[in-house]
């Protein structure tokens, strides 16, 4: 009885410490979201003297909308292609033919995402909201890139740093120091040393080249803006995910290290058979938080770039916050909430189904 006791006492007094932090989950977390599903089926505005209409799946339709056309090149009275002064096919006016063909009704008011063809056709993938679209390629690419080279990087200093050396606590301060940084002054340092006037980078890369380098504008080029940003959030999470590693590495025994230099085995064959089967875990922790990371693309967005040049760096939660309260659209931005969501969790669904344990 006295047992029964002392354990229902225990039971109390851990929910006890755990209902704060529940509620706080519940108050923060978990009710916006279902709030972002609810508003994401109606037309609410942040401030709008209009009553809120339930649209259905009006918001998803204008966001995800894609269509495709194929059009014929121009010809003359004799049936040859017309070409312009620079010497390429004409082909009609691609707004002008869905809106007066009655065939096309699906895809009226979609605009050019991107094409392809030669002088006798040309196929058109067309979008209702072609920023969007662009800001889930450019969000899914930063994720291909970021996610492998990130934990690629981290690896490797931890595997430097796992060793009994003096002063190798320095080393680990050092490349720990920019994770601690706030992003946004991590972002303002870097938009200094990517400047196209006199930025850092530019006049590094003229001294090693004696002056044979011209210095580019790095964040106002559409093909190097997200590169560029990709770069710096490499080199700033990097730290972090080296932290994760090191404590996997730690783990591992000195037994089977010891037991593979007696069998012979080279350094690259106590990685493959001890050090790698023993971050097996550890791999799958660094591979999630990293997609999920970069999937959350919005700080170094906002201060470096706000999205352009020319849509090159739009991202889905850039999206999502410019709509919600640039444009004042909630129930768009709670729309684009609700897609990153299904997302990263089929993403991180997939990732744990590749990874898991197999008999």
């Amino acid at each position: 009885m006295a047992k029964g006791t002392k354990l229902t006492q225990s039971n109390r007094a851990g929910w006890a410490f755990a209902i704060p932090g529940f509620g706080l989950m519940v108050m923060f977390i978990i009710l916006p979201f279902v709030f972002a599903i609810a508003l994401s089926f109606t037309n609410q505005r942040l401030i709008s003297p209009n009553p809120t209409q339930f649209v259905g799946l009006a918001n998803y339709q204008q966001l995800l909308g894609v269509g495709m056309i194929t059009l014929e090149s121009e010809r003359d009275d004799i049936g040859a292609i017309v070409f312009d002064d620079d010497g390429e096919a004409q082909f009609p006016r691609l707004r002008g033919y869905t809106r007066n063909n009655p065939d096309y009704p699906r895809i009226d008011g979609m605009r050019e995402w991107f094409s392809w063809g030669n002088d006798e056709s040309r196929t058109y993938v067309l979008a209702r909201d072609v920023v969007f679209m662009k800001a889930i390629v450019n969000t899914v690419l930063f994720v291909i890139v970021v996610a492998p080279v990130q934990a690629g990087l981290a690896l490797c200093l931890a595997l430097l740093i796992n060793q009994r050396l003096r002063g190798i606590n320095v080393y680990r301060a050092i490349y720990f120091m920019p994770v601690v940084v706030s992003i946004v002054v991590v972002s303002l340092l870097w938009r200094f040393i990517y400047d196209g006037n006199d930025g850092l980078l530019n006049n590094l890369l003229s001294g090693l080249t004696f002056g044979a380098f011209e210095g580019r504008d790095w964040l106002g080029n559409p093909a190097t803006a997200l590169p560029s940003i990709m770069a710096m959030s490499i080199w700033q999470a990097v730290g972090f995910h080296m932290v994760i590693w090191l404590s996997g590495l730690q783990t591992i025994s000195p037994t089977l290290y010891e037991a593979a230099d007696i069998e012979g085995a080279s350094k690259w064959q106590s990685f493959r058979y001890v050090t790698w089967p023993g971050l097996r875990n550890t791999a799958v922790l660094i591979l999630i938080v990293i997609t999920m990371q970069a999937f959350a693309l919005f700080a170094q967005i906002d201060v470096m770039t706000n999205g352009g040049p020319l849509d090159s760096t739009q991202t889905i939660v850039f999206q999502a916050v410019e709509r919600g309260y640039g444009k004042q659209d909630i129930s768009g931005g709670s729309a684009i909430s609700v897609i990153l969501f299904v997302i990263v969790l089929t993403i991180s669904l997939i990732q744990r189904y590749l990874t898991r344990e197999k008999n």
